[in-house]
């Protein structure tokens, strides 16, 4: 009885993906059409893409500040829209996916993992796939094995974020490819958008580019989240004592992290680290790709 039971639920599931599909109900994700013009901000989750996607929204879009109620209709996530709705949407679009050989134009944020790691699991509670009482040492884990969000989208293929950073950074080339660093925009956010504005051929006025960062400011998305999170498909089911924006800080992970989480995660990531200019606390650990801090950046 119980076989058959799961069996139906089975079927059951089966059948509601088919007809959201064929009603035009479910999100593109890795069955979006990418066409040879589009342009693709790409990180792992928790690294920083909705930020971005503020900056480079309020420097294009001049009339009209982007908000949590219009973003997802002026860069688009491939996980909020249907394939057939996103070809009528601007195509500056949010992906979270490994590497796809069908995105030509890439920017890709690239964030500390142990920074990384204490977001993720402060969005995992805020979504309710972990409850208050969930130690983060017990959800690093999960993390690192690349099962965080799994059955939040449709069809992530996000990987960890060794998974996801390097299948971009390994295959970036023949691409138009441009790599930022969370920690370098919070450092010089003007900086890193005018990087961003010159990769896609903009060349901003200094006024422009520091109102494109005003807006963006943790503290006005706080101001607007609070505002319109039950609005934005990101948050609206979600709890809402929990935000969003958190922080917004580099080296959390310092205070939040157990030194033996801090340990399994340079264990097991620390040579593409030391290349994104991550500082470990463990020895250095060394490998015949290893070129020090930034080598990533330098060979770009």
């Amino acid at each position: 009885m119980t076989r058959v039971i799961h069996s139906m639920r089975g079927l059951m599931s089966h059948v509601r993906k088919v007809a959201d599909v064929a009603l035009d109900r479910a999100p593109a994700g890795r069955r979006l059409t990418v066409f040879p013009g589009d342009i693709f901000i790409v990180s792992y989750p928790k690294s920083g893409n909705t930020w971005t996607r503020f900056l480079l929204g309020n420097l294009i879009y001049e009339q009209e500040p982007i908000t949590f109620a219009n973003v997802e209709s002026r860069l688009p996530s491939i996980y909020v829209h249907s394939d057939r709705k996103l070809k009528k949407l601007p195509r500056v679009l949010k992906s979270h996916d490994c590497f796809d050989p069908r995105y030509k134009t890439v920017i890709y944020i690239v964030r500390d993992p142990r920074d990384v790691v204490v977001s993720a699991y402060h969005y995992s509670i805020k979504v309710g796939i972990l409850g208050d009482d969930c130690p983060i040492q017990d959800f690093v884990p999960k993390f690192m094995s690349g099962t965080f969000g799994s059955g939040l989208l449709a069809d992530p293929r996000w990987g960890s974020w060794y998974d996801n950073v390097m299948s971009w950074l390994a295959m970036r080339h023949n691409r138009k490819f441009l790599l930022l660093r969370y920690e370098d925009i919070l450092d010089n956010p003007e900086r890193e958008l005018l990087r961003v504005s010159r990769f896609l051929e903009i060349e901003p006025t200094s006024e422009r580019l520091s109102r494109a960062v005003k807006l963006s400011s943790a503290d006005h998305m706080r101001k607007l989240e609070q505002k319109e999170s039950a609005e934005w498909a990101l948050t609206k089911a979600t709890r809402q004592d929990k935000p969003f924006v958190r922080t917004a800080k580099a080296g959390t992970w310092r205070s939040a992290l157990l030194s033996k989480c801090v340990a399994e995660i340079e264990s097991a990531w620390g040579s593409a680290m030391s290349q994104l200019g991550y500082e470990l606390t463990q020895p250095k650990i060394e490998t015949e790709n290893n070129g020090g801090p930034h080598a990533l950046f330098q060979k770009m």
